[in-house]
């Protein structure tokens, strides 16, 4: 089978790698741009920079000019599974076992973890401890809103990409990526690793005391989460529509031509469009697959966020995330108060305690801060990308806005000079794009990866069906129980099949699908673990969610009745259609 355009070698020192986690935000296989303008370099020195902050690591601990945290194999992302493990041996109070819970769910055919010579390092570990200490003692984390000064300052000055020519749109765009995405990653990637520090202690604690189940009651609705910010801002949007008639028989005629029915709204109209632009304006960066800029977002697609919407508008009162929200947060509080009363005759652990749960919250939203500046910078190129890519089918010299996707860095000044000489290759590489996204990757590998010919066609594989009576065992997600109707949902484009109160079962759960928790009852994903970004939202949300069910999308029926119990991260099928 022949290759994809760009991809990595193996690590001899680290040669683990998994799909887990990565998988959710790099679902498809990795465009030759995204790989030759970011990932090759700045993505591995960000992380390498990042692991050597925290004192997990020494810079020479890696080979230079090898990617080793993070690489492409058979076209897609995988994450360096023996780092992290590492990691986790190095750092007091953590183990390899504890970051594969954390960070990359319940999965199957994970080899456990074997010491080699050189993980441990009392150097480092010493190190570590005083980051560590550094995260428990910490009141506030200035790194995370400095950045996103930074990045809105970008926004802000957004120049007329209408105005400049396509050379000066790559300069552009390129020029944002050199200048400050290592920055923004690094800093990405350093909050993400030390987020489950205070997590940890306090699911030690709570184990401690008899109540396991409050461990994620006491990161539950913590506010100022950036990631849940979108989700609040479309439900105001959704209660205009729902409280307006012209405004709903537009929705009700479907998302195709909804702006322009909306316009013809009259007054409401008018006032849903302001409103809507004040939106896009501030998150139109979130959508699927948001880290390649080659896809579309709710800025360059409205229609992605307008599917959210619509949903959202048909659900009741009820489900308001804000009420939510407050629920949530007054039952952490509560959960809080109770443990730190058990611990107040030993005062070293409810120090312990109420220090972790303060970080637990400082960390939590300041992981999804950082990766939302990184994510808005990714956005102010794809907005000049795709200004090129328009005018280039539009002048009939490209197949596609996404057609700069599959040019590597190195190539598009010539492209740009003469797109005919890339067209051919370029159409080239979609098929084989197709291709390897029709494949099902391995999930995890050790050394080299099995090769893509051996690969069994995506959805082919066999799984067990369900019975009444299973229960499906993943992660606690976001607490509370739920029972209702399953629906399938493939496409967060497409929820047309779920209404108010039914219970979520998505692939994965990236920015693009989080919107959807909030009308849904409950939400049960494939992959997925405690700490990932959308279980970090349903907590922030209320949604009861349990990820890391393995096949849950191709096992459970459309329709069945399920239980999703988000404390215990199981799944009971109470009733097949």
């Amino acid at each position: 089978m022949e290759p994809w355009v760009v991809g990595s070698g193996p690590s001899k020192r680290y040669p683990l790698w998994t799909r887990a986690n990565v998988g959710e935000v790099f679902p498809d296989p990795v465009a030759p741009l995204t790989f030759s303008l970011l990932m090759r370099d700045q993505v591995e020195a960000a992380w390498r920079d990042a692991l050597v902050r925290m004192g997990a690591f020494s810079h020479d601990e890696f080979v230079p000019d090898e990617m080793e945290t993070l690489g492409v194999f058979g076209s897609y992302c995988y994450l360096n599974a023996a780092v992290t493990r590492i990691l986790g041996e190095r750092a007091p109070g953590l183990s390899a076992q504890a970051m594969d819970d954390l960070f990359f769910g319940a999965q199957p055919g994970i080899p456990p973890y074997e010491p080699a010579p050189g993980d441990q390092n009392e150097e480092l570990t010493a190190a570590i401890g005083a980051t560590f200490q550094w995260v428990m003692t910490t009141e506030r984390l200035d790194i995370p809103a400095a950045s996103a000064a930074l990045v809105d300052d970008v926004r802000a000055k957004r120049p007329n990409l209408d105005a400049m020519s396509n050379t000066e749109l790559w300069a552009y765009a390129r020029e944002l990526m050199q200048t400050h995405f290592r920055q923004l990653f690094s800093e990405h990637i350093y909050i993400t690793f030390l987020s489950p520090i205070p997590v940890g202690a306090l699911a030690q604690i709570c184990a401690a005391v008899g109540r396991p189940d409050d461990a994620m009651r006491v990161i539950s609705g913590v506010g100022d989460v950036e990631s849940a910010a979108p989700s609040l801002a479309m439900w105001r949007l959704g209660r205009r529509v729902a409280a307006d008639a012209a405004l709903t028989e537009a929705f009700n005629a479907g998302t195709r031509g909804l702006l322009d029915r909306v316009a013809a709204a009259g007054p409401a109209g008018t006032a849903f469009l302001t409103e809507f632009s004040g939106f896009l304006y501030k998150y139109g960066a979130r959508g699927p697959n948001e880290w390649e800029a080659r896809n579309h977002t709710w800025e360059t697609r409205p229609e992605l966020a307008l599917a959210a919407i619509d949903r959202m508008r048909l659900a009741g009162p009820e489900a308001a995330p804000e009420a939510r929200g407050a629920q949530m947060a007054a039952e952490r509080e509560r959960a809080v108060a109770e443990i730190s009363e058990i611990l107040a005759g030993d005062p070293a652990t409810q120090g312990m305690f109420n220090a972790a749960a303060r970080a637990a919250v400082l960390f939590q939203a300041g992981r999804e801060r950082t990766k939302t500046n990184a994510i808005k910078l990714i956005h102010e190129g794809r907005m000049a990308l795709h200004t090129i890519g328009r005018r280039l089918v539009a002048d009939g010299q490209a197949d596609d806005v996404s057609d700069f996707g599959f040019v590597l860095a190195s190539e598009m000044d010539g492209w740009l000079a003469d797109p005919a000489s890339l067209r051919d290759e370029i159409r080239r590489r979609r098929e084989l794009f197709q291709v390897y996204a029709s494949l099902q990757e391995p999930f995890v590998f050790a050394g080299e990866q099995p090769a893509p010919s051996t690969w069994a066609h995506r959805g082919e594989a066999e799984v067990l069906p369900v019975a009444e009576g299973d229960v499906l065992t993943g992660f606690p997600g976001c607490p509370g129980h739920v029972k209702g109707i399953a629906r399938i949902v493939l496409d967060p484009l497409d929820p047309t099949a779920l209404d108010p109160g039914d219970i979520l079962v998505a692939p994965i759960t990236d920015p693009s699908w989080t919107p959807l928790f909030v009308a849904a009852g409950g939400v049960i994903v494939d992959v997925g673990a405690a700490q990932s970004h959308a279980m970090i939202v349903s907590r922030e949300l209320g949604i009861p969610c349990v990820p890391s069910v393995t096949n849950a999308t191709r096992r459970i029926p459309d329709g069945a009745t399920v239980l999703v119990n988000g404390d215990a991260g199981t799944v009971t099928i109470i009733a097949l259609p």
